[in-house]
């Protein structure tokens, strides 16, 4: 069974983005950047098979798929979801779960699409090096998405703010802005998202799944801070402000993405009682701040940390994740993929020495 065939909202076959930007080519093959060249090594050495290193005969519970605790559900308070049977409530449960995984699997496409563009924009060969294990990063984040998204039964399309950014960028000529848009944002929120299922899944699939994709995410993040941290002091103040622009819009946007509309709707949920619990739930508002926990403190790392930002980020009530050590963030990353495979061994130690 294919992901067209689980769709519950129509979605079209493809979608087509027409672009115009050079594609650079470097005839001086002079990597120089010893930390840069140091993720590329990691990225070749660091490669995983899903087939290998998932057990997929792992199933989901059809009730709660993931096993996520029921106030992670941003509408288990709202007084509707209150009223409703254990079976309505199963159905909410199991749909709000797989849009959310739906998003990722969208939003993987976008960073396969936006790490193959950088491969060809970017001017400088470390950094083409790099974007080339991390085009196949992203293959196989789609592919292990893809595969448990499956095993819901059910999909959904790309929301509209997530379009709208991924269009923006894809559209985009300057390759800064590819790195902005995808691996600043829409990664830096997606990481924030992983995590929360990473920590509170019982499922061990679930589970999984989102640690050993943030295991490498952690070094598509850390390449960007790199590359842009470098280019960003030989801008112009304009051209820095106009970036810091696009960062404020792009979070506003980003903050829309999970409010899951179109979900509650095709679910023939009160519409508008879920769109007014949203907005004052203490605990959705908590769920959305945290969501830049990423975002914030690599944005102030790349140096563009001007008036606009400051002010726009103190309006959205996120300022105070600038000061998160977002490096000790992906340590953290790598530690918990390695805790789960030492487990998953220990398992596999075990059932093999009891036959």
């Amino acid at each position: 069974m294919t992901i067209a065939d689980l769709y519950a909202i129509p979605s079209p076959a493809s979608w087509d983005v027409p672009q115009d930007f050079q594609t650079c080519f470097n005839w001086e093959f002079a990597p120089e950047r010893t930390r840069l060249l140091g993720l590329y090594e990691r990225g070749k050495t660091m490669q995983w098979n899903a087939n290998d290193r998932i057990d997929w005969s792992q199933e989901l519970d059809p009730e709660n798929p993931q096993q996520l605790p029921e106030e992670s559900l941003p509408v288990s308070g709202a007084p509707f979801y209150q009223r409703m049977s254990p079976a309505e409530k199963a159905q909410i449960r199991r749909n709000y779960q797989s849009w959310s995984v739906s998003q990722f699997l969208q939003g993987e496409q976008g960073a396969l699409i936006c790490a193959a563009k950088i491969v060809q924009q970017v001017p400088d060969m470390d950094s083409k090096f790099y974007a080339a294990t991390q085009t196949m990063d992203e293959a196989r984040h789609v592919e292990v998405y893809k595969r448990l998204l499956q095993k819901f039964g059910v999909a959904y399309p790309m929301t509209k703010p997530l379009k709208e950014l991924l269009d923006q960028v894809l559209r985009d000529t300057r390759w800064d802005m590819t790195y902005l848009g995808m691996q600043v944002v829409i990664e830096g929120l997606a990481l924030a998202a992983f995590a929360r299922i990473r920590d509170y899944a019982q499922n061990p699939l679930a589970a999984a799944v989102n640690a050993y994709v943030m295991e490498d995410e952690a070094r598509h993040v850390a390449c960007g801070r790199l590359a842009l941290r470098d280019y960003y002091p030989q801008l112009t103040q304009a051209e820095r402000d106009e970036r810091e622009e696009f960062l404020v819009e792009a979070c506003k946007l980003m903050r829309e993405r999970f409010d899951a509309i179109e979900l509650w709707q095709h679910l023939d949920v009160p519409i508008q009682e879920a769109v007014e619990y949203l907005l004052v739930s203490g605990a959705q508002q908590k769920f959305r701040s945290n969501l830049f926990s990423r975002i914030v403190p690599t944005v102030k790392d790349i140096g563009l940390w001007g008036e606009r930002v400051r002010r726009g980020y103190e309006q959205l009530g996120v300022l105070h994740f600038a000061e998160v050590d977002v490096q000790a963030l992906q340590e953290d990353d790598q530690r918990i993929a390695r805790e789960i495979d030492a487990r998953r061994r220990h398992v596999d130690q075990t059932i093999a020495a009891a036959q």
